[in-house]
């Protein structure tokens, strides 16, 4: 009990440091969602070590019908997780999250099928993932990673990298920018590889009918 209130007092604190909008340590204890569900995540989680997984399950539930965020006890989470506004996150049960990361709304941590065993990412220290986004997979993404907000990301991110698109592909690797990108955290002005690959194929079909042009003189 003692180590949840230290872990509460911890989690306030990087609530008011993060979020701008929060006024007093009041106003987080009563209106914050995710000091809720990640308080019952860590109850939910010492019933699922103690293999009591019924209770771990109506407790992760219960959260998750108060907060919108769902994660599964049986996910393994470091100190200094923040969840911005928080609806719609699902974190699956073999997901496992370092030290401070932060996830916005409508983020999903999930697997890609049915296998047993290790089937949802897990992610380094000081992760970013931007609302919308999707990492699913058995993979590693590594510390310090931003990922932008819709990306959907299948595949291992090795540290100090930014990652957008659909799928999602590394624009900014230790610090040098592999495509423009305003900022590390800009969750909106970020390059889309769709509109990218498209206008580089009307490139070619421009190319390839002047090319037949030229064949039929």
């Amino acid at each position: 009990m003692f180590n949840l209130i230290k872990t509460i007092k911890r989690d306030i604190r990087l609530i008011r440091k993060s979020d701008p909008a929060a006024r007093g340590t009041l106003e987080i204890l009563l209106t914050y969602p995710t000091l809720r569900a990640v308080r019952c995540y860590r109850i939910a989680h010492w019933f699922y070590r103690h293999k009591r997984f019924t209770a771990a399950r109506i407790i992760s539930q219960w959260a998750r019908s108060k907060t919108g965020i769902e994660i599964h006890p049986g996910a393994k989470i470091g100190k200094g997780l923040f969840i911005d506004h928080g609806m719609g996150v699902v974190i699956g049960e073999t997901a496992v999250i370092g030290d401070n990361c932060l996830l916005y709304q409508g983020v999903t941590l999930g697997g890609t099928g049915k296998d047993k065993g290790k089937r949802h990412p897990t992610l380094g220290n000081n992760v970013l993932v931007g609302a919308g986004a999707k990492v699913l997979g058995p993979f590693r993404v590594g510390n310090n990673v931003k990922i932008a907000a819709n990306a959907v990301v299948l595949n291992a991110i090795p540290d100090n990298c930014t990652a957008v698109g659909v799928p999602a592909h590394i624009v900014r690797m230790n610090g040098k920018k592999v495509q423009k990108v305003t900022s590390d955290i800009d969750q909106i002005h970020i390059p889309d590889p769709v509109s990218q690959e498209i206008c580089r194929l009307h490139a070619e079909i421009d190319s390839l009918k002047k090319e037949i042009a030229e064949l039929k003189k």
